[in-house]
């Protein structure tokens, strides 16, 4: 019996680093074109090998390279163009989807509720990869930790936790009147102060340190131009941000605190609605990206009332909506770097795709936008090693577009085929 037990043994010993190193399900992508964001051109009949979730071929449907036995094959059709993975540097998925006094009804676990359904609208959209700045209680941590622990679906996330900012200002709570004592969880004033708030934000496992440099449009009693906080203030923030190793966006509508953020240091600033030549020249001096969300104010004008904006915000909205838009255009034509950033959440999720036509009318080539939703945003999310291309060892991020994108920028509304860490998730081309 013993020889027995010893035999078993030994042969599952032979047996489990067989198991083991299993090679992983191979996966080929073929398509009538694909688009080339590193080098900014298409691409006719291309294939895509997928292994795990890593790209490991790119190549054309001519070449005489025969596919191992037992791949599993898909096929997007000749109409179809292929391209990485979107991304949006700008998005809100936890929180209320009202606005006004009417938001205080929901709870924090309500609100992140309604972000496990807006991640799989975001996925769905064909948004692979997106930055949330800004959730009260570390909801967006726990939404990025479900993701990425494989328990709902919906894109990479990097999170900000709860946004800095000074009291009465853009980031706190001023709904409520004096009795009932509200204040946001990310307010904090003086160098030392928001040096604390970093440190705890970084604490419960955020990527990104976000805070409010100027006043917003749907903050009560704030000046949307009006800077909040000091240079001073934003030093400490982005220094203490920098020394953990976490890239700091700034919002920042106004002039003065678009400059100020600026020389402070911080990575991005979200919005520029204000922008002067100055502020352009101190960008492109010190390579400060600019994430700026010019489809939100059509759904703001047009549908915001019905979703309890308050007039003080709309107001606002109608002040400074085409004066960001002209200020888009400016910095794209004086070469400033620019990410695809939308604000979903403003506006309902999944139609993140429906700024690609703005960004277009206001400035850039077809081609242009969707390098700066892929690669260019990858670089400030410093995934760029990882994402953001179709190359041999990315990841396997891939969309598809039934139709011309680049002559239609509407298509990108109609994400047939989206691919994330090599699992499908969307595949409506077959």
């Amino acid at each position: 019996m013993k020889k027995l037990f010893l035999g078993l043994a030994a042969a599952l010993c032979l047996i489990a680093p067989a198991l083991a190193e299993e090679a992983p399900k191979l996966t080929v992508i073929s398509a009538g074109h694909m688009i080339d964001v590193e080098k900014g051109k298409v691409l006719d009949n291309m294939s895509v090998w997928v292994e795990g979730d890593k790209i490991i071929k790119v190549i054309n449907q001519n070449a005489k390279i025969a596919v191992p036995e037992g791949a599993e094959l898909i096929n997007l059709g000749a109409d179809s163009w292929l391209m990485p993975g979107l991304m949006d540097s700008h998005v809100h998925l936890v929180g209320s989807p009202i606005y006004g006094y009417d938001a205080y009804q929901h709870s924090l676990g309500r609100q992140l509720l309604f972000g496990v359904v807006n991640a799989e609208k975001t996925l769905d959209a064909g948004f692979t990869t997106v930055r949330n700045v800004g959730a009260e209680g570390f909801m967006d941590v726990a939404l990025r930790d479900a993701i990425n622990e494989g328990d709902i679906p919906g894109p990479r996330m990097l999170v900000s936790g709860p946004a800095l900012g000074i009291t009465g200002g853009h980031c706190d709570s001023n709904m409520l009147p004096y009795e009932f004592h509200e204040k946001a969880e990310g307010v904090a004033d003086g160098p030392w102060a928001v040096r604390q708030k970093v440190r705890e934000n970084i604490k419960y496992g955020v990527d990104v340190i976000k805070f409010c440099g100027t006043g917003g449009v749907f903050s009560k009693g704030t000046i949307v131009g009006a800077q909040q906080y000091t240079l001073e203030e934003m030093k400490a923030i982005v220094d203490e941000a920098h020394m953990a190793g976490r890239k700091v966006a700034v919002h920042a509508h106004g002039t003065e605190g678009i400059k100020s953020a600026i020389l402070a240091g911080a990575d991005s600033i979200e919005h520029v609605s204000y922008l002067d030549d100055e502020g352009i020249k101190l960008a492109r001096k010190h390579g400060t990206w600019f994430s700026m969300d010019i489809y939100n104010d059509d759904f703001i004008l047009q549908e915001g009332e019905k979703h309890g904006m308050t007039e003080e915000s709309l107001a606002k909205e109608r002040a400074v909506g085409l004066r960001q838009r002209q200020s888009f255009e400016r910095a794209v034509k004086a070469g400033v770097k620019m990410s695809y950033g939308t604000d979903a959440g403003v506006y309902p999720h999944g139609g993140n795709g429906k700024q690609m036509v703005k960004m277009v009318e206001w400035g850039m080539t077809p081609m242009q936008a969707v390098v700066t939703a892929t690669r260019e945003t990858s670089k400030l999310f410093g995934l760029e090693d990882r994402v953001g291309m179709i190359k041999e060892g990315m990841l396997a991020d891939l969309v598809a577009i039934k139709g011309d994108p680049l002559q239609d920028l509407t298509l990108f509304e109609k994400i047939g085929f989206v691919m994330k860490d090599g699992k499908v998730y969307k595949n409506t081309l077959q």
